[in-house]
């Protein structure tokens, strides 16, 4: 959110949350900083939309962990398509990374951030507005209350996790050959269910109170982990030594934040009042976190993640392999949907704090400018994975036991996975606000449930005659169908975005993205040597992309070209 927002107009804030002082104090000044290029500035805006500089400094940071995070997740996976390229071993270990993936999705990257964030933001303007005065702290008493009972429930999970692992496979997988491989991987990586959850709960901790580097930390010393396994044990263990790595790499992720997270939420110990039971007070002072709350998150997210059960599943059926090149595919099409989504994760608790005061304007404001940005980058990735799909996958994979042929299949399937890349960044940005107010709604739990029927009925009906390509069609057709929803329900239920305006911009980048990728698809093979091709592209798609946006006149570029001709004669 930019730290001077314009807007003035103010919603219904909620009972009892008085209208309270930042949670840190303000950055200062905007600078002539980091554009945020979004949709053209509403008439109390008055100039571009930009990010504040303090903002602006923890989305550059959270981008270069991003990055790096990124960077070692292929190389985590080069390493394990080098030892086990595409094969049953390779399958029986991505059936049991279903496990990790769900539980990352549920406790790191949407469910804990959707539940916490908004909770931990209330608690602290709770305690901005009290200022000195004596009494319970409800930062800590929030932490009080609901750290010690997640605990315990996420280790009972995992208890029965492991216990379950053979009907967990059955289930995800009924068409394996010999499930005992994938029986082996699913009891070792099932207690990510407690490690992801507290490094979960960490990461929305410390992203309220405006620490942003430890939690994009967590997935560099996460991949690190499995690296390091899988390089020092594969030999013994085979395919096992990588999902030993996911256990040590999802402990790696908690060490990576307790520092900080015992620095800004100490951990002393409540006294207990003299009459009555323990924690009554602080449940009083704690921000709400029931069932009614609860409830529609975790719908959500597991619809939202169900979407790669339903892969697994229909994949399972095909020859060995598929389900390997449609993992291979989707981690690397996804990275510029990942990419694009730091500077939402950046802005939630802002968006947060700013729903909790009552300040819907601003909210808008920030939403939109995300939007904006998100697409951008989003969609100039996708053009480059049209345009490039064979040469990223054959510089990136096509080694060991990785050879040719499942270079070929794994770009064709990352091509049409490219087509609901914009479809996943847009879910990823509309649902934070749905849950930024902290109160229940089931509006994104209807429109990811749809998005999940459609994707299963498309996926029954494409799989049987196109194989994995039909299923990376099912895929971008139903979330594709759950961000048109979310986009279409957002402005009339929570923050007041033009969504007239946001898809207009959006059609236009998705115009230029189009054009960018085809010229590509077509220059990409004058080149034979693929490394030479490829960064070739990484020259001939942007200049592509940035031209066509121009001539469209889409407000992001426009806006984006203007900001770098001012830097560069600035600098002269």
């Amino acid at each position: 959110m930019s730290d001077t927002g314009t807007g003035t107009e103010t919603g219904a804030r909620p009972a009892g949350v008085a209208a309270a002082p930042p949670l840190l104090p303000a950055p200062g000044p905007e600078p002539e900083g980091l554009l945020s290029p979004g949709v053209a500035p509403g008439p109390s805006s008055g100039e571009a939309p930009r990010l504040g500089s303090f903002l602006a400094r923890a989305a550059a940071a959270t981008a270069v962990l991003t990055v790096w995070g990124a960077v070692l997740g292929l190389v985590r996976d080069q390493a394990i398509a080098r030892y086990f390229g595409a094969s049953d071993a390779s399958d029986a270990f991505l059936i049991a990374w279903t496990v990790p993936e769900m539980a990352a999705t549920l406790l790191i990257e949407d469910g804990m951030a959707l539940l916490l964030v908004p909770a931990f933001s209330l608690a602290l303007t709770r305690r901005a507005a009290a200022g000195e005065a004596p009494g319970s702290d409800p930062v800590r008493d929030l932490v009080a209350t609901t750290l010690p009972r997640l605990f315990l429930l996420l280790s009972g999970g995992a208890a029965l996790l492991i216990a379950g692992a053979p009907w967990v496979v059955g289930v995800l997988a009924p068409g394996l050959a010999d499930p005992r491989l994938a029986v082996d991987c699913t009891r070792l990586t099932s207690v990510t269910v407690l490690t992801f959850g507290i490094t979960g709960y960490f990461s929305a901790a410390l992203r309220a109170h405006r620490s942003f580097l430890p939690p994009a930390g967590v997935y560099v010393a996460y991949n690190l982990g499995i690296i390091g396994m899988t390089l020092a044990l594969h030999a013994v263990w085979g395919v096992r030594a990588a999902a030993v790595g996911v256990a040590v790499g999802s402990v790696l992720m908690i060490l990576t934040q307790l520092p900080m997270f015992l620095r800004l939420v100490p951990l002393a110990r409540p006294r207990l009042p003299r009459f009555g039971r323990p924690g009554r007070r602080a449940a009083r002072t704690a921000p709400p976190l029931g069932f009614a709350v609860l409830a529609p998150v975790v719908l959500f997210v597991v619809s939202r993640q169900s979407q790669v059960l339903v892969e697994r599943f229909l994949a399972s059926t095909l020859p060995a392999g598929a389900i390997s090149h449609l993992n291979y595919a989707q981690k690397v099409a996804q990275m510029p949907m990942v990419l694009s989504l730091m500077i939402c994760t950046v802005t939630f608790p802002v968006v947060a704090q700013a729903m909790a005061a009552g300040d819907r304007e601003k909210a808008r404001l920030r939403v939109e400018r995300d939007l904006g940005l998100a697409g951008t980058v989003v969609l100039l990735g996708t053009a480059v994975v049209l345009g490039y799909a064979p040469q990223i996958i054959e510089v990136l994979f096509q080694r060991g036991a990785f050879d040719a042929a499942d270079t070929a299949s794994t770009a064709q399937v990352m091509r049409v996975y490219a087509l609901g890349l914009l479809g996943h960044c847009l879910v990823g940005a509309l649902s934070r606000p749905f849950f930024s107010s902290g109160r229940p709604t089931w509006f994104p739990a209807f429109a990811m449930g749809t998005g999940l029927l459609v994707t299963m009925g498309a996926g029954y009906a494409l799989t049987y005659r196109f194989g994995v390509d039909g299923i990376a069609t099912a895929n971008a057709i139903g979330i594709s169908t759950t961000a048109l929803l979310l986009l279409m329900g957002l402005g009339t239920r929570v923050v007041p975005i033009r969504t007239r305006a946001v898809a207009l911009s959006l059609g236009r980048l998705t115009g230029a993205s189009l054009v960018a990728g085809v010229a590509g698809w077509a220059c990409a093979p004058l080149v034979p040597d693929p490394v030479l091709s490829l960064a070739a592209g990484c020259l001939l798609v942007p200049s592509a992309f940035f031209l066509t946006g121009l001539a469209l006149r889409s407000p992001e570029v426009v806006s984006l070209l203007a900001l770098t001709r001012r830097r560069f004669l600035d600098g002269r």
